[in-house]
């Protein structure tokens, strides 16, 4: 983790020292790995409209957050979930009124494809054998919430036999998905939407809806360290516009509130921020 960290710091000081401080005719995005696939489509056809280029970082939410930090620099702040967005305000490191919600996301159970393991409820992942791999939870947002159904579904002993389980704490949702697309894992605590991102090796096992604690969403804000709050702004205003949601929806990530409570208890609470158990942090990578 700290040589990926080196690594893109120092791509960061080449990228500005070749491209300038400020330029208007090009930004950067940190993004959290949870909304890659349309996030990327989008950078394509915003550039082909608009002649700006989209430099995105992606990477765990709390791990690209911490680079947008360091660097003091970025233009966007689009991590995979409300969790390390509430810490990017807590530091004023993105403008409050900035922010939007893109698009909203429910937890689920992934699993290869065929289900070799017949898995089907969230207490099979403490069978004994079975190879779990969740994000790891203090860098990643799907890993957060893996935590928060552990601690708050699973009794005690579920949780120990659980954890005893897990055999990788991956560094993003986008290798939380590899792991069974790869099939380095059996199945992985991850978000619904990880299907249709390989729907040829990725099942999905729907959680009941009482197992759900909150249903996530995709905010978006502009940085402190942005020198074009305009420009950063023209990439928000594509996301939200009919154009921008369908490439989202092509993804098959839900638009709106309403298209996630089906999966969800009807009180089920929407975003916030998970305060993570200490004897989840510091986890041995």
């Amino acid at each position: 983790m700290k040589k990926m960290a080196l690594i893109i710091v120092i791509f960061l000081a080449f990228f500005f020292v070749q491209k300038g401080m400020a330029s208007p005719t090009r930004m950067l995005i940190f993004a959290g790995a949870a909304s890659k696939p349309a996030t990327e489509e989008a950078v394509r056809i915003f550039k082909e409209r608009s002649g700006i280029s989209v430099d995105v970082v992606f990477g765990g939410s709390g791990f690209v957050l911490s680079q947008m930090k360091l660097t003091k620099r970025g233009d966007l702040y689009f991590p995979g979930s409300s969790d390390f967005m509430e810490v990017a305000k807590r530091e004023s490191l993105v403008f409050l009124g900035s922010e939007k919600i893109i698009v909203y996301l429910i937890p689920a159970i992934n699993v290869q494809k065929g289900n070799p393991k017949a898995i089907h409820a969230l207490k099979d992942l403490t069978r004994e054998g079975i190879r779990l791999a969740i994000a790891n939870p203090e860098t990643v947002c799907v890993g957060t919430y893996a935590v928060e159904i552990f601690e708050k579904i699973l009794t005690l002993d579920e949780k120990v036999k659980a954890r005893k389980n897990i055999i990788n704490y991956t560094e993003s949702c986008e290798k939380t998905a590899n792991a069974i697309s790869l099939k380095a894992a059996d199945v992985v605590l991850g978000w619904r939407v990880f299907h249709f991102w390989d729907p040829d090796r990725i099942e999905t096992i729907h959680l009941k809806p009482e197992e759900v604690p909150r249903i996530g969403y995709i905010p978006i804000a502009i940085s402190k360290f942005t020198q074009n709050k305009a420009l950063a702004q023209k990439f928000i205003d594509f996301l939200q516009s009919p154009d921008g949601k369908g490439i989202f929806r092509k993804y098959h990530y839900l638009m709106d509130l309403q298209e996630a409570r089906p999966f969800t208890k009807p009180d089920t609470p929407v975003g916030g921020e998970y305060i993570l158990p200490e004897e989840w942090r510091t986890i041995k990578k």
